[in-house]
């Protein structure tokens, strides 16, 4: 079996993606083992941005039921993603132009910004199978409050996009995926990319004063922060370190 999962690098953007349209692209070990390889790609190549999409017609229909009903049920592979694609220095931007079930709902939630197609559908699923949505509650209550959630967890019933941005669950929905991804992949790469690190990470975890203090001044007297006030004094693009 080839890779399930193939990433590229162009011009700063990592794409990385899902390429196991016959399963729908369910969560098997081998295309978890595969994102992380990704990952690692993107990475070494020090991406300014992470683009996680997938092959059509599905973004992501959740774990693979066939391999977990053989008894394999580890998901360490699945915690370890939704963890690097949060803690990734670069941010993540998830391209979904196709429906959405289950742990492909918690992928997609792990990403910064969440772009998704006007007519798509998401569903939890889990509980119409006797289980529940576990471990991808932790990115979804991130994003989102749980009275919001609710009725969709419990239910397992299909939602639309509308519902999904009122919860918080995405924060673009559009009627041309590629083009509104372009324009946040270039607004972002605008960015000095140890500011966008740390922007990102004020977002996911909380943080006290004292911390907050000694990261802005940290910032502002750092090397991007004084190439970035130097640009705009001077009325010029920075010139970031890569």
């Amino acid at each position: 079996m080839g890779h399930l999962v193939s990433v590229a690098v162009t011009e700063g953007i990592a794409t990385i993606t899902l390429d196991s349209p016959a399963n729908r692209n369910a969560l098997s070990q081998q295309l978890l083992a595969d994102l992380h390889d990704a990952l690692d790609g993107a990475e070494a190549a020090n991406a300014r941005v992470i683009v996680l999409t997938h092959t059509p017609p599905v973004f992501c229909a959740g774990a693979d039921l066939k391999e977990r009903s053989t008894g394999v049920v580890d998901s360490t592979s699945f915690v370890r993603a939704i963890e690097r694609l949060g803690t990734t220095a670069a941010p993540v931007i998830a391209a979904v132009d196709g429906p959405v079930r289950a742990g492909g709902i918690g992928l997609m939630a792990a990403c910064d910004l969440v772009v998704v197609a006007r007519a798509i559908t998401f569903a939890f699923t889990e509980v119409r199978i006797g289980v529940a949505p576990a471990i991808i509650t932790a990115p979804i209550l991130a994003r989102c409050g749980w009275s919001k959630l609710a009725a969709a967890y419990l239910t397992g019933e299909p939602f639309d996009t509308a519902t999904a941005l009122d919860m918080g669950l995405v924060t673009h929905v559009s009627d041309y995926v590629p083009g509104t991804v372009a324009n946040l992949c270039r607004d972002l790469s605008l960015g000095g990319p140890k500011a966008l690190a740390a922007t990102k990470q004020l977002l996911r975890r909380p943080h006290n004063m004292a911390e907050l203090q000694a990261l802005s001044e940290s910032l502002f007297t750092g090397e991007e922060g004084v190439e970035g006030m130097a640009a705009f004094a001077e009325k010029r693009p920075p010139r970031w370190v890569e």
